[in-house]
Formats: C-alpha cells, sequence, structure tokens
C-alpha cells in the first residue's frame, strides 16, 4: 500500500508542479489580506497601524446599515447585478448557438475570426466611448440620431430614468462577448452524432437547440451562474462611477455599495468603514453561493459545484 500511494504521489508530481504558479499566486493575493478582515473592526489610525489602533466592535458597519441611503444602494446593487447575470447569459448563449450554426458553413480561419469578434468588440466598450454617444453637446446620439430625427436633445447625464437600460446594456456589451466563448467551447465538445440522429428523425432546428444543446450546456450555465451570484453584492465600479461620470443627479438610479463606500472614503477618509463593507459584502457573497449550490444539489445534484 505504501509504494502504491508513493508511486502515485510521483505520478502526480508533474501536475502538481503545473498548477504551484497559480497556487502560489491565489495565496498571495487571495488567502494572506484576509489578514486585513481586521481593520473592519478597528478604528483604524494609519499613525498607530493595524495592532496599535483600537477596536472598536460593530461601529464600522453602522456607516452602511444606520445609512439613509442603505436600502437604496442595496436594491440597486442587487437588481443590477441580477440582470447582468440573466440578461448576459442570455446573450451570451444566443451568439454561442449563432456562431456553432455557422460552423459548418465557413472555413477554419474565418471561424475562429468569429469567435474572437465578440470579444474583441465587447471590450471596446469603456467610458469615453459612453460619453462620445452620450455627451450633451457633441454625442453622436444628440447631434446624429436626434438632431436628424428634429428632436430635442437629451441631457443623459442629468436624466436617471435612462440609465437603467443604458448600464444594463454597457455590460452586457462589454462581457458577453468572453461569456459566449466559453459556450462556443462547450459546445464545440458535443456529439455530432446526436444532432446528425435529430436531423434524420427530422428535428428543426430550433428543436436540435431545445433538445440537444440547451441540456447539454446546462452544467456550465450553472456553473458560471452560480460562481456570478457570490459577487451580486459587488458592482463593477468603472461602470457605476466612471461611465456615469460620477453625476450627482444619477445617484438614486446608479448609487451602489462600492460607489458609496468610495464616495464615503473620499469624504471621510475611514478606511475602518471601507474594510467593513468590504468584509459584508464577502461575507453575503459566501452565503448566496452556499444557499444557491444547496439549492442546485436539491433539483440536479450532478450539476452542483460541491
Amino acid at each position: 500500500m505504501t509504494r502504491k500511494r508513493k508511486y502515485n504521489w510521483r505520478r502526480c508530481l508533474p501536475f502538481y508542479l503545473m498548477a504551484l504558479p497559480a497556487l502560489i499566486y491565489i495565496f498571495i493575493n487571495n488567502y494572506i489580506p484576509m489578514f486585513g478582515i481586521v481593520i473592519a473592526f478597528k478604528n483604524y489610525k494609519v499613525t498607530k497601524g493595524i495592532f496599535g489602533s483600537d477596536w472598536c466592535g460593530l461601529d464600522n458597519f453602522q456607516f452602511l446599515f444606520r445609512s439613509p441611503d442603505a436600502f437604496n444602494i442595496t436594491k440597486n446593487t442587487i437588481l443590477y447585478n441580477f440582470a447582468f447575470i440573466v440578461i448576459g447569459t442570455v446573450c451570451a448563449i444566443f451568439v454561442a448557438i449563432l456562431l456553432n450554426a455557422v460552423k459548418s458553413k465557413v472555413s477554419r480561419n474565418i471561424f475562429q475570426t468569429l469567435i474572437l469578434l465578440p470579444y474583441l468588440v465587447s471590450i471596446i466598450v469603456v467610458s469615453y466611448v459612453v460619453y462620445a454617444f452620450l455627451s450633451p453637446a457633441n454625442g453622436f446620439i444628440n447631434t446624429n440620431l436626434l438632431g436628424g430625427l428634429g428632436k430635442a436633445p437629451v441631457s443623459w447625464y442629468e436624466e436617471a430614468k435612462y440609465w437603467p437600460f443604458i448600464l444594463v446594456f454597457v455590460n452586457v456589451w462589454k462581457s458577453f462577448g468572453y461569456n459566449s466563448i466559453i459556450y462556443v467551447a462547450t459546445i464545440a465538445g458535443f456529439d455530432n452524432s446526436m444532432y446528425e440522429a435529430a436531423a434524420v428523425d427530422g428535428a428543426t432546428t430550433w428543436q436540435q437547440i431545445k433538445r440537444i444543446t440547451m441540456p447539454c450546456l446546462k452544467p456550465t450555465i450553472i456553473t458560471l451562474t452560480l460562481m456570478s451570484v457570490g459577487r451580486v453584492f459587488f458592482s463593477d465600479f468603472g461602470l457605476f462611477y466612471q461611465v456615469t461620470m460620477n453625476s450627482g443627479a444619477l445617484i438614486d438610479a446608479t448609487g451602489t455599495i462600492d460607489t458609496y463606500v468610495y464616495r464615503g472614503l473620499m469624504e471621510r477618509g475611514n478606511i475602518g468603514m471601507s474594510a467593513a463593507a468590504g468584509f459584508y459584502q464577502s461575507l453575503v457573497g459566501f452565503v448566496l453561493i452556499l444557499a444557491a449550490n444547496g439549492i442546485t444539489r436539491k433539483l440536479s445534484k450532478d450539476n452542483a459545484l460541491f
């Protein structure tokens, strides 16, 4: 038995060595900083350091829970992220299925280009590009579209009602490309004989997608969704702060936990409050992952993460 275990360990050694750089990175980047959690429970002073600063219990968490904006920023954070997950998943799957449909009709080089195209297009969206479209004075929409139709320009950065749709569109646009590549790779691994048999039986393209592609994509969809659920209490800071140009008129519709904490940190300079918010977000995300995985285990045990 001892020889067998020693042999197995030696056989797996190359794989351990391959994983070592990633494990070292995760340990340094994810686990060592966890020591900073103690700052959330201290009245942190730079001059005193982490160990010398006084304990303050849960006082830092009052910054979030006793704020009059607490409900609004929490609601925005959750609803936006769920919209991102649902709409982003649908768009990514749609593009992946579309690319797979044209796979047999184009050459290999063209297909490889088509796979990368959604990703390359999606990363174009950044704050200055959005501003180029929405600028009240020189934006493309006001000057070319609305102006060409004879309609009055819109002050986009002062009208909060438009931004839930704008933010959802921008986020989906910049993220669906990467996710669609994952789904394309998954679909490429399916057994083509299933589609051939379905075609022989007279199944239409929609029926093949419904009865073969979607059920086979189910594990991948669940895995990516569970990974996204863990971050529903986090928001893309660049999206909600930079794309909106930090406009005060939009805070009610675009304010999230991350932007609220950043503004509070810039105004008060309280690092302990920022640490408390980060700890709160991580804790809730961990609980949500456990809950979502538990539900998945009851509905489909084979598709659960653990």
